[in-house]
C-alpha cells in the first residue's frame, strides 16, 4: 500500500513538471439556433435563425503534455448574442472544454473534445423569455492552435449537441413561441502561458 501510494504522488509530480498553466481571451463569432414564433391560435410560425454577432470570452487552461500529444482542459466564461429582427438574444455561460490535441509540426496543432456548458442568464430584447431547460449542456469543439514560445493563437468551432430552449413569453405569461440556444460558433483566442 505505500508503495502504490509513493508511485501515485511520483506519477502526479512528474505529470505536474509536464504542465502549463495559462489564461486566455477572444472573441467569438456567433449564431444560437432558430426563434420559432406562433403568430395564431392556428399553430401558424414562423421560424428566424438569426444573425451572428461578435462576443468574447475569458478563462484559464490547464495543459498536459505527453510527447506529441496533450490533454487541455479549460473554464472559460463566454458572453454571446445573436440578432433576431430587432431583438438581440444575449446569452453568458461557463464553458469547460476537455480538449485533446496533437502537435503536427513545430508550433502547429489540431485538437478536439467535448465542452460542458453552463448557462449563467440569456435575455431577448424587448420581450419576456424563460430560463432555458437544461443550464447543463454538452457541445463539441475542434480547431487548430499555433504557439509562439508563452504566446498561443488558436481557432475553434463549437457547436452545441443538446437541444436546449427557452420559451419565449407574452404578458400573460403565456407562451408564444421558443427559441434554441445551441451555440454554433467560431471563437478566436489569445492565450498566455503563465
Amino acid at each position: 500500500m505505500k508503495n502504490n501510494l509513493l508511485c501515485f504522488v511520483f506519477l502526479l509530480a512528474s505529470a505536474t513538471c509536464f504542465a502549463q498553466f495559462g489564461v486566455k481571451a477572444g472573441l467569438n463569432f456567433n449564431s444560437n439556433g432558430e426563434l420559432r414564433e406562433i403568430v395564431t391560435a392556428g399553430e401558424n410560425i414562423i421560424e428566424d435563425s438569426g444573425d451572428a454577432k461578435i462576443g468574447y470570452h475569458i478563462g484559464a487552461y490547464y495543459e498536459l503534455n505527453f510527447s506529441k500529444l496533450y490533454l487541455r482542459p479549460e473554464v472559460v466564461y463566454t458572453k454571446t448574442k445573436s440578432e433576431y429582427g430587432s431583438s438581440a438574444y444575449d446569452m453568458s455561460k461557463i464553458d469547460v472544454p476537455v480538449l485533446l490535441g496533437l502537435d503536427v509540426i513545430g508550433p502547429l496543432s489540431v485538437f478536439a473534445g467535448p465542452s460542458f456548458q453552463y448557462t449563467l442568464d440569456n435575455d431577448l430584447e424587448d420581450a419576456t423569455i424563460s430560463d432555458v431547460e437544461n443550464d447543463i449542456t454538452v457541445g463539441f469543439n475542434f480547431g487548430a492552435a499555433v504557439k509562439f514560445g508563452n504566446i498561443g493563437l488558436d481557432v475553434r468551432y463549437e457547436r452545441g449537441f443538446t437541444e436546449n430552449e427557452a420559451n419565449i413569453l407574452d404578458s400573460n405569461n403565456v407562451q408564444i413561441g421558443t427559441l434554441d440556444s445551441r451555440p454554433s460558433q467560431l471563437i478566436f483566442s489569445l492565450s498566455l502561458r503563465l
